[in-house]
């Protein structure tokens, strides 16, 4: 009995695995730079942030709406990268470039991907989507 329980349960955490392990999958394709390529998207515009130290070179990044652009990241100094959630966009050390097509016209909090040190939590700049 004990071992009918055990081979069940080892069926059943082998399907979790494969079930999360596609999902992870695919969520990793459609944030890597590759990801505009397979949709076909090609940038119009380029745009490069670049970041030190508790800081991106600038305040505010300027897009226009419904234009395809390569966002770049550059780092400096330090360990950084760039997280935008509304606007799907993640870049860091080994990701980063990443074309995006802006949809919506607002203003967009960006901050810091990675957990950099004491200056983090105030390393952050604005797009601008007009």
């Amino acid at each position: 009995m004990i071992r009918k329980a055990a081979i069940l349960c080892s069926i059943v955490c082998a399907l979790m695995l494969t079930a999360c392990s596609s999902n992870n999958s695919s969520s990793n394709a459609a944030g890597s730079p590759d990801a505009s390529a397979q949709s076909g998207l090609t940038a119009e515009e380029e745009i490069v942030i670049t970041a030190t130290n508790y800081s991106f070179d600038q305040k505010e990044y300027h897009l226009k709406k419904g234009v395809p652009v390569k966002v770049t990241y550059k780092n400096e100094s330090g360990s950084h990268g760039v997280l935008v959630p509304e606007m799907k966009l993640r870049l860091d050390a080994k990701n980063s470039s990443q074309v995006i097509l802006p949809g919506e016209a607002g203003t967009f909090e960006m901050t810091c991907a990675v957990m950099c040190g004491s200056g983090h939590s105030q390393m952050s700049a604005r797009i601008i989507v007009e």
